[in-house]
């Protein structure tokens, strides 16, 4: 189970360093779209886009649903949380961090 929630942050991760996956997560925020409205603003190919679909999808990010001869692709954001979670711990301790040195800031100056 830790596995399978490693992998996953992993995914999710990879899938966030790329600018291109972020604005297609970015503009299936709006609403579903099609493999074909998702390459209009983008200057590759259709493959290119259907990769960096793949990586979406192994993610858990997106969802296809044939609809006749296209596909609709929808956002699934609950993933996401796994990354948000896990930045969230290290703000904790960041603040913890940064408290530590305010006290000691204050008391050496």
């Amino acid at each position: 189970m830790v596995k399978d929630s490693h992998l996953l942050l992993n995914n999710i991760f990879h899938c966030l360093s790329d600018p291109t996956r972020r604005k297609i997560l970015e503009r299936l925020i709006e609403k579903p779209l099609t493999v074909s409205e998702i390459k209009k603003p983008f200057r590759i190919s259709l493959v290119a886009i259907s990769k960096h679909l793949k990586v979406l999808e192994r993610a858990k990010l997106i969802r296809r649903q044939k609809l006749g001869r296209e596909y609709m692709i929808r956002l699934h954001p609950q993933p996401l949380k796994e990354g948000y979670n896990y930045i969230e711990n290290y703000k904790k301790e960041w603040k913890r961090q940064l408290d530590v040195l305010e006290k000691f800031l204050e008391r050496n100056s």
